[in-house]
C-alpha cells in the first residue's frame, strides 16, 4: 500500500543510504571499547608480570606503549564525543561521520596490537583476551565500509566544499 513507501517509489537506495552517517557515527563507539578494554587488560599484566627481577612495567619502553594506548583512546573519544554533540545539535557531518570509524577503527587496531605487544607471548594466545580485541577491532575496518571507502567519502567531501 502507498502509507507505506518510504520516500519515492524506485528511489528506495536512498531513504537506505540516509541512515549511513548516523550509523557510522554510532559504530564508532565500538571500537573505543576495544581501546579501553585493551589498556585494562594490558596494565594489569605489566604490573605483575616480573623479568629482571622487577615489573615489565617499570621499563620505559612499557611505559611508552601504554602512554601511546591511553592517549590514542583519548584523542578517539574526543573526537566521537565532538562528532556526537554536533550530531545532537542538528549537525551531522558526512566527512566527521566518516572520520570517527575510520580514526576509532584503524586506532582500535593499532591499540590491540599494542596489547598483544605488552603481554608478549600470552598476548599471541587465547588465554588472554587481546588476540580476540585484535580481531574485533579489525571488524571495524571493514564493515559498514571499508577504511578505503571511508576515506573516498571524506575525501569527496572535502573538494566538494572548495568547489562551493
Amino acid at each position: 500500500p502507498n502509507e507505506n513507501v518510504l520516500g519515492k517509489v524506485h528511489a528506495g537506495v536512498y531513504v537506505l543510504m540516509s541512515g549511513l552517517d548516523s550509523e557510522r557515527l554510532v559504530l564508532s563507539a565500538g571500537p573505543l571499547g576495544i581501546m579501553q578494554a585493551c589498556l585494562d587488560c594490558a596494565l594489569p599484566y605489566v604490573a605483575e608480570r616480573k623479568q629482571f627481577g622487577r615489573p615489565i612495567g617499570e621499563f620505559q619502553l612499557m611505559q611508552g606503549k601504554l602512554a601511546d594506548m591511553y592517549t590514542t583512546l583519548s584523542m578517539s573519544q574526543a573526537y566521537v564525543y565532538r562528532t556526537a554533540e554536533d550530531a545532537d545539535n542538528g549537525f551531522t557531518s558526512r566527512k566527521d561521520c566518516a572520520g570517527v570509524i575510520l580514526r576509532t577503527a584503524e586506532n582500535a587496531t593499532q591499540v590491540a596490537l599494542q596489547a598483544i605487544q605488552c603481554l608478549g607471548g600470552n598476548g599471541y594466545t587465547n588465554d588472554y583476551p587481546a588476540g580476540r580485541f585484535l580481531r574485533d577491532a579489525k571488524l571495524y575496518e571493514i564493515g559498514a565500509g571499508t577504511s578505503e571507502i571511508r576515506r573516498m567519502l571524506i575525501g569527496r567531501e572535502l573538494l566538494n566544499s572548495t568547489a562551493s
